[in-house]
């Protein structure tokens, strides 16, 4: 094989090897076959030994010093070869062949070992065992040998290393066979040997045996596929020969050609049935085993071969023997082999000659295809689209319109390769039918170009799926097919805006014009912008310069269009709000240099006619949004065009506010007599210099001082319309906003700042009394606002640089935060049919009257939430919140769970104290309901310690950052349980004391070392009768007292244990303590000298203060085991093995706060066991908020710690400022 053991390891092989004629190619066959003349004779078919038969004594390549190696290492060094992949394999297999002449057992040997050793064994094979022992004793032995340390071998392993190690080992055994296959492929020895040995392999329970060995045997059939497939071809041929031949004249008829070829075709069909025979070995003692094996892999490499076998050498292959296998493991459970399913029958069904054959196939298999267009996997969903459109190009008939319809949907697909796919098969069943434009006539355009039709096919697709608010992922679907048809907006503009010809069918409807409008909109957005509408982008991609070119190009093409055909559009759609909305946005998109360099003035003074048309024709909050945003769009100081478009904005903002002033005026004078006409004329021009402030500074009118006179005039009068009051309200906040927007550039003066605070604080109080009214709608504005202003202007504010705001900083009093927290009380904490809003309007309406009804009360809560998160209300304030979580858990428990979470980052202790205040908060509720004489079974009672169970799962696992915090929690609890005497008198049980009940719930997560020492403090409050008690109604004090002492007898002995762990390791050392596993021996660490004295720590510990602070720590021992903790600490934090309260979901990673919030962790089935738990606790992260501290600052703030964290002799000192 490889010959001399001087050569150096990083040798390389000669490159000008001749690739055609390879060194089994010597004897006197020519590579076509097309001679007359085979080599049977030397190449020894019928098994006659080659040139270098076993038992000479000439030295080969597989010989070193006259004798084989038998410790493998020229078997290494082709392994070694092959893994680097650097050399040219044909020279490699070229050396082997060589070898094989001389001596065949010895190439065969090192082979057989190369096989061996690329299953990652580290077993050789002699040439004893070769020679004495059956296939099946060879590879027993090798499973003996394997090593099973670890479960990666070369196919798995990851590295560089290893990156090629599958190209090559493939590209060999690929490059053997063609090499081979003229001669020795044929000897019956060979062939034979490799076969019996894959095949033996592929039985193994050794996964790598039976990975590597199906894979080699896989690519050994496809190349056998090959040679079949050229020995088919060349029996073609000489077929062909003979019958040219024969039916010569015999005159001119060659008798001794007419011999040669019919030699030359029994041997060609001798050698096609031996391959027939190998190819039937391999298939029936491989694939047939291995493609429903246990592991997803080894299937997927089966199935990929046979698509690759059926698409070679489909005469042979392509029928339903074998399309049965692709078919039946579609329903395969991984991914990744149903992914391996379609993506080989893509390669048959691309191919239109094979469809004859495909057709059984096709109408067995369709309805599961059609199926997986909805696959879970999102490449597998993708990969079966473009089947089923592969299909649909072979022939019409098989996709009924069912099945084309539950492909058509799927262009709404959020995922976009799923929609692009899904949106090329809408455009080759739809779109194929263009119509032909006659040679050499003139190009059509507009409403007569061959698009009309196809634009108006999209625009009835789009109303008939009913999903007319998703126009941008329809036209996002159809972008990368049909990007020609979607730009031609001349067409588009034609059909809006011109006559149908005579003989043309009808105009379009209105709703098809305004469907039209939208996707024409959606159009322009993607060729300007160049990405996906919201929710479908797969991140910030750089775009190439050919992009770049195109959007520049396709911008200069909207603006010169739309330019133009925009005005008439606007004026002939004027009244429609709907059409004229989205009519508005085009200048959005608009190149504006072109209006100066394309001389488009004259249309630029038409648009801005049309739109000011449109402001004094319309009222709707969207058509003057619009109207705002296009003029905010014009106004860009960069251009030209400025000044022509800021004069006319001025003019319509002076006749606005003019107008306004006007009425408002004599709205006010009239007061109760004002009529409906009068209060419409105000609303509706409020409603447009709302619309425009949003956008527009309109500081230079005094708006502020006339909407507060309005607002006063509604809190005094008591019955100013609704939406006078709430637009009012909303100009307002815009009034306030744009002026801290001047004031936050620094370059205003002091008396705009002392202006500011006072109309700030005013308004704010106009708010507070608004959240009086009696109208809902006005409530919510006034709330909603307040909380915008109340976090706008907190102590956040100044930072960033920004502490000249620091007179503004305004920070709400007790009784508008109890105000705002009664709001949400009484307007979001209510059932759906209590809700007033909602009207019953259809069965269908009434759903989503309800949905936006919980939405707007979603929002009103998160407004209030991000008042507590910021520190502007009073974390306490959130208990009245936290205690709604388990009964308005569907609605609103996101909102409120990471409300816990933020408050948790900010103070852990008061978070904790506002928890147990808001089950306090219930356990009041619940007695003023029940009486103190309720039944501790009953529901409301479960509730709360339901509630108190989730509660404890938000402290996670790590009891150290959560130490202080619970603690504080149980002392509340405990002072809580005995506040309230008895209602029996004196020896009967405190009327809270059922509260100990719900307390307990926590005990879990007291370190074992703070158990006893709050034991203590619970026996301050017990007199010596109280432990006698056993009665029902003492049962909760029983079990708390039993929660706090499972686990805290021998807290002495564990601590000192803990810290004395370095002494005491040398005698454990002779004990190995059962089910030790390598993750929990890497996790451990040994302290330190300097705290091996556990009698000193812990005398110093009893005088540590209760209030000592506890360090920040990040979680890094949940997170990573390996970097581990001390000793130590493994018995100081570990949960107890006795504690009998609801154990935590060790399967659940996350901030802990529900034990539904994370997907349990997947285990790999080749996972050993001992491994598992390190696994499993290294991808565990508890704690929401991680303090980056270096790994040793961690192990030494950790050691600092003492283990007893409370003085039991001024334990819960009232004293103390917990805070």
């Amino acid at each position: 094989m490889i010959a001399a053991p001087e050569i150096p390891p990083e040798f390389a092989y000669p490159q000008d090897t001749d690739t055609r004629f390879s060194s089994d190619t010597d004897f006197s066959e020519d590579p076509d076959g097309r001679s007359g003349t085979t080599a049977k004779g030397k190449g020894g078919k019928k098994g006659k030994k080659a040139a270098g038969e076993k038992g000479k004594g000439g030295k080969g390549a597989g010989r070193i010093n006259g004798h084989h190696q038998e410790n493998g290492m020229e078997n290494m060094m082709l392994f070694e070869v092959v893994k680097v992949g650097r050399s040219a394999m044909q020279s490699v297999v070229d050396e082997w062949i060589e070898s094989y002449k001389h001596d065949r057992d010895v190439a065969l040997l090192d082979l057989i070992n190369f096989f061996i050793q690329c299953s990652g064994c580290k077993g050789v094979v002699s040439g004893e065992m070769f020679r004495n022992m059956q296939n099946s004793e060879i590879i027993r032995r090798m499973t003996e040998e394997f090593d099973e340390d670890s479960g990666d071998y070369p196919l798995t392993i990851a590295g560089p290393q290893w990156k090629k190690f599958k190209t090559s080992f493939c590209e060999f055994i690929s490059v053997l066979v063609r090499q081979c296959q003229y001669s020795i492929i044929y000897d019956e020895y060979m062939m034979d040997t490799v076969i019996s040995l894959l095949t033996g392999l592929s039985d193994s329970q050794v996964r790598a045996f039976r990975h590597t060995s199906t894979l080699a045997a896989m690519k050994l059939m496809t190349a056998l596929v090959n040679v079949a497939l050229n020995l088919s071809i060349n029996m073609d041929n000489t077929q062909r020969q003979y019958e040219a031949e024969r039916n010569k004249m015999v005159a001119k008829r060659a008798n001794d050609r007419l011999e040669l070829l019919l030699q030359k075709r029994k041997e060609l069909q001798e050698n096609q049935d031996e391959i027939e025979n190998m190819m039937n070995a391999i298939f029936k003692g491989v694939f047939v085993h291995r493609y429903r094996d246990s592991i997803a892999e080894i299937r997927a490499i089966c199935i990929e071969e046979i698509g690759v076998w059926m698409k070679l050498y489909s005469d042979a292959f392509l029928n339903d023997s074998y399309l049965k296998y692709v078919g039946w493991t579609m329903h395969d459970k991984q991914g990744e082999v149903r992914l391996k399913c379609l993506t080989a029958l893509q390669g048959l069904y691309h191919n239109r000659e094979l469809n004859a054959r495909l057709e059984l196939f096709t109408s067995r298999f369709k309805d599961r295809i059609v199926s997986m267009t909805l696959d879970k996997e999102y490449d597998v969903a993708v990969q079966a689209i473009k089947l089923l459109t592969l299909v649909l190009n072979s022939t019409d008939e098989v996709l009924t319109p069912e099945d084309c319809e539950s492909v058509y949907h799927l262009v709404y697909s959020a995922h976009r390769p799923v929609a692009v796919a899904a949106g090329e098969f809408l455009y080759k069943k739809l779109f194929s039918q263009r119509e032909p434009e006659e040679e050499g006539a003139p190009k059509r355009r507009g409403r007569q170009s061959p698009n009309a039709n196809l634009i108006k096919t999209t625009v009835f697709f789009f109303l008939e799926s009913e999903l007319h608010e998703h126009a941008a992922y329809l036209v996002d679907s159809l972008w990368e097919c049909g990007a020609e048809l979607l730009k031609d907006w001349e067409c588009m503009i034609s059909l809006l805006l011109d006559d149908p010809m005579p003989g043309e069918e009808a105009a379009l409807t209105d709703r098809q014009e305004t469907a039209l409008i939208e996707i024409m909109l959606c159009t322009v957005r993607q060729a300007a912008e160049c990405h996906p509408p919201v929710g479908r982008g797969t991140g910030k991609r750089v775009m190439t310069a050919k992009e770049k070119k195109t959007q520049l190009d396709d911008r200069t093409r909207i603006t010169e269009l739309f330019a133009v055909a925009l005005p008439p559009l606007l004026a002939k759609y004027a009244v429609d709000a709907e059409k004229v909305t989205n009519l508005l946005q085009l200048p959005q998109y608009f190149d504006l240099e072109i209006y100066t360099t394309g001389r488009l003035e004259k249309h630029l003074e038409a648009l801005l006619r049309q739109i000011k048309e449109i402001v004094e024709k319309h009222t709707d909050t969207e058509v003057l949004e619009s109207c705002s945003k296009t003029y905010h769009a014009l106004c860009n100081e960069e251009f030209t065009i400025f000044n022509r478009v800021d004069i006319a904005r001025s003019q319509l903002l002076d006749e606005l506010v003019d107008k306004f002033s006007r009425l408002l005026e004599d709205f006010l004078q009239e007061g109760e007599d004002a009529d409906e006409d009068d209060a419409y004329q105000v609303l509706s021009t409020l409603k447009r210099i709302t619309a425009f402030h949003n956008a527009h500074d309109l500081s230079g009118w005094d708006l502020f001082t006339s909407n507060f006179k309005l607002l006063n005039t509604g809190i005094e009068n008591g019955d100013m319309p609704e939406q006078i009051v709430i637009h009012s309200l909303q100009c307002t906040h815009y009034v306030i906003l744009w002026q801290l927007a001047k004031l936050s550039e620094g370059s205003s003066r002091k008396d705009d700042m002392v202006n500011l605070r006072k109309q700030m604080r005013a308004f704010c109080m106009m708010c507070q009394r608004y959240l009086t009214n009696v109208n809902t709608a006005v409530k919510e504005q006034a709330f909603t606002i307040l909380c915008d202003l109340l976090l706008i202007f907190s102590h956040q504010m100044v930072s960033g640089g920004r502490e000249h705001l620091e007179p503004l900083v305004y920070s709400p009093e007790d009784s508008l935060q109890s105000e705002l927290l009664s709001f949400i009380l009484n307007h979001v904490f209510i059932d759906q049919d209590d809700d007033t809003n909602s009207t019953v309007d259809g069965q269908q309406d009434d759903e989503a009257v309800k949905i936006e009804a919980l939405h707007k009360r979603r929002n009103l809560l998160a407004a209030y939430c991000k008042l507590i998160i910021y520190c502007v209300v009073e974390m306490r304030t959130g208990a009245d919140i936290f205690k709604q979580y388990m009964r308005y858990y569907n609605d609103y428990g996101d909102i409120i769970k990471e409300t816990m979470s933020k408050t948790r980052q900010i103070d852990k202790i008061q978070c904790a104290k506002t928890l147990i205040l808001s089950l306090q908060q219930l356990f009041n509720e619940m007695l003023s309901e029940l009486g103190h004489g309720f039944d501790r079974s009953s529901s409301a009672f479960c509730g709360i310690k339901e509630l108190a169970r989730r509660f404890s799962l938000t402290f996670g696992l790590d009891q150290v950052k959560t130490r202080d915090a619970i603690a504080m929690l149980h002392k509340d609890g405990i002072e809580f349980a005995f506040k309230e005497p008895s209602p029996q008198g004196e020896g009967g049980p405190p009327l809270n004391l059922a509260f100990l009940d719900i307390l307990s719930e926590f005990s879990s997560k007291l370190m074992r070392q703070d158990k006893r020492t709050v034991h203590m403090y619970l026996e301050r409050f017990m007199t010596f009768q109280m432990a006698l008690q056993r009665e029902d109604c003492w049962l909760p004090l029983i079990s708390y007292r039993n929660s706090l002492q499972a686990g805290g007898d021998d807290d002495t002995m564990s601590v000192m244990s803990g810290y004395s762990s370095r002494g005491s390791s040398v005698r454990s050392k002779k004990v190995k303590p059962p089910a030790a596993t390598a993750g929990t021996s890497a996790a451990k660490r040994k302290l330190p000298e300097e705290e091996s004295s556990s009698g000193d720590v812990w005398q110093q510990s009893i005088q540590t203060p209760v209030m000592l602070p506890s360090p920040h720590l990040t979680s890094t021992a949940m997170r990573d085991p390996k970097r581990g903790r001390d000793d130590s600490y493994m018995g100081v934090y570990a949960l107890p093995h006795e504690h009998h309260q609801t154990p935590m979901d060790y399967n659940r990673r996350g901030t802990g706060l529900m034990e539904e919030d994370e997907e349990p962790i997947v285990e790999d089935v080749m996972m050993s066991s001992e491994g598992r738990m390190d696994d499993l606790n290294e991808g565990m992260d508890f704690d929401t908020m991680d303090i980056d501290l270096p790994p040793s600052k961690n192990r030494r703030e950790r050691s600092e710690l003492k283990p007893d964290y409370f003085d039991p002799a001024s334990i819960m000192d009232e004293s103390v400022n917990l805070l």
